[in-house]
């Protein structure tokens, strides 16, 4: 153990060094709560995606890695901020004009579209902690409404209350004129309405811990800042709820990044202290434009799912947080390949490697072994020509190039079989385009149909992709990515694919040379 302690302590790995930056404020004492706390936060406005499990997945790499690192007790907080008002409805979610009604109420007093929970931001709720729990994440929930409402949020409200000034001044700094004019930190809920109200303060007692503003009726109204009656702006609320919870680490997306400085700000004030932050990058959508809830643009959770296995998922998350990743359907069949590159990696690593391998991060230290001999691109290959309308289609090729393959034998490859052929229905066959081959190429192909006819090598893949190699060297391809390429497209249907020679392996010999004829045939091709 110490020996693994020490190799974490070193790692390079960006879990390892975000835990040290955490380890390091514990380094003359340990933490007066007794634990340290790890917290993501959640704006429920709309169906939560995959940017919001990107939070906790990758919070909880930090979280583990600290555990290798110290025996201080750790806890993760998915803190949800229901009490927000919807400030529009999302494009994405049933009846939209019923939910224009309850604009800028809390989220948990607006009706559920869906009709399954009391709320729309329980509906949301669920739905996050549904998928998290699918993920076994060890986390608890909190609600903003439940903690305010409970009075767990009290003591930190009166404190704003009374360092109220304070507060101001730095938010006053950050705003436009305009803005400053009928800004306050505190967001009252109206007693006629329910709505959050967004109205400048005409008295804060903080001996009566009071607030009195303007109500919706023209007449002055006073408010108690606490048990839910008033809630705080979201930057101070940020560094509000950093201060009452003593959190020690909290990462989000780089639109937050200018805004950090106001969040700690705001915690000092309230006598908290800041915790470490993490800023990573943000995900795109096919377009290159930021993943929303409320556009319901890129990928939701459900859909990474419905194509691949949860641990595909984690492992995209792993991957360079610090750089902006597009997240559309087409860096699903990636991951999932990466994925087990790094499973079958993993046993022939020293420590350290090991330490540094995504796989690690993902399971925890102990991470399964994989049974995929048949990479996920190969297997949308074969599902394309194979026709294949389940994965019992593609049992019997892989039976063929893997004899001691089963579904029982190899769970993870049958669950990526299934996979494969729901991805090439849905995505790829609706955009294959195939074209004819010109001479050259025709010439090619036709050759290596006629030796692989004289073929005695049985299903080597090495081999027979040296025979691909020396077919299109003998034709002249310079560069020979020229020949797979041609391959690919007239073949296929595609503009990039598999090693040719494990294709031919897994496909079969004859089956590739019925594939060959029919394709210089032209029978691929639109009439």
């Amino acid at each position: 153990m110490t020996n693994l302690r020490d190799a974490a302590l070193a790692s390079k790995a960006w879990p390892f060094e975000e835990a040290r930056r955490v380890l390091k404020r514990y380094e003359k004492a340990p933490p007066a709560k007794g634990h340290v706390l790890f917290e993501t936060g959640y704006g429920p406005s709309g169906l939560p995606h995959i940017g919001t499990f990107g939070e906790v997945a990758r919070t909880t790499m930090v979280r583990r890695a600290f555990e290798m690192m110290s025996e201080i007790p750790t806890r993760l907080l998915c803190f949800s901020d229901d009490l927000d008002g919807m400030r529009k409805v999302p494009e994405n979610v049933p009846q939209p004009d019923m939910l224009r009604e309850h604009l800028q109420r809390p989220l948990t007093s607006v009706p559920d579209p869906f009709e399954r929970y009391p709320s729309f931001g329980d509906h949301n709720n669920a739905m996050l902690r549904r998928f998290l729990d699918t993920f076994g994440f060890d986390y608890e929930f909190a609600s903003a409404t439940d903690y305010y409402k409970s009075g767990k949020m009290d003591a930190i409200l009166l404190r704003a209350a009374e360092r109220y000034d304070a507060i101001m001044k730095l938010m006053l700094a950050s705003l436009r004129e305009e803005r400053q004019q009928t800004y306050s930190c505190f967001l009252p809920i109206s007693p006629i309405s329910g709505r959050v109200l967004y109205v400048p303060m005409k008295e804060v007692d903080a001996k009566a811990g009071t607030i009195t503003f303007e109500g919706e009726d023209g007449q002055d109204c006073t408010l108690p800042v606490t048990g839910g009656h008033v809630k705080l702006q979201w930057k101070p609320d940020f560094g509000a709820r950093w201060a009452a919870l003593d959190v020690d680490f909290e990462m989000y997306g780089k639109d937050h990044s200018t805004n950090t400085p106001i969040y700690d700000g705001i915690c000092q004030i309230l006598g908290g202290r800041a915790p470490e932050h993490f800023t990573y990058e943000l995900f795109l959508d096919e377009n290159g434009e930021k993943i929303s809830k409320s556009k319901g643009n890129g990928l939701t959770i459900d859909e990474w799912l419905t194509y691949a296995a949860t641990e595909s998922l984690s492992y995209f998350m792993y991957q360079k947080p610090k750089t902006a990743k597009r997240m559309f359907f087409d860096v699903i069949p990636r991951a999932v390949d990466e994925y087990h590159q790094q499973l079958r990696a993993y046993p022939t690593q020293d420590m350290a490697a090991q330490l540094a391998n995504p796989v690690w991060h993902i399971h925890g230290g102990t991470p399964p072994t994989s049974h995929m001999v048949v990479p996920f691109s190969m297997l949308l290959n074969l599902a394309s020509v194979a026709a294949a309308k389940d994965k019992s289609g593609l049992w019997g090729f892989i039976k063929r190039y893997a004899p001691d393959a089963s579904p029982e034998t190899h769970p993870d490859l049958d669950q990526a079989a299934a996979f494969a052929v729901r991805y090439f229905r849905d995505f790829v066959a609706p955009s294959r385009v195939f074209r004819a081959a010109d001479p050259q190429e025709a010439a090619a192909m036709a050759d290596l149909a006629a030796r692989l006819r004289d073929w005695q090598g049985g299903l080597d893949a090495e081999a027979l992709q040296s025979l691909c190699f020396a077919v299109g060297k003998d034709h002249g391809f310079e560069p020979l990515r020229a020949w797979f390429k041609a391959l690919y497209e007239v073949l296929l249907g595609a503009s990039e694919g598999p090693r040719f020679g494990g294709f031919i392996a897994l496909y079969g010999v004859a089956e590739t040379i019925d594939l060959i004829e029919r394709a210089l045939a032209a029978e691929f091709l639109p009439a």
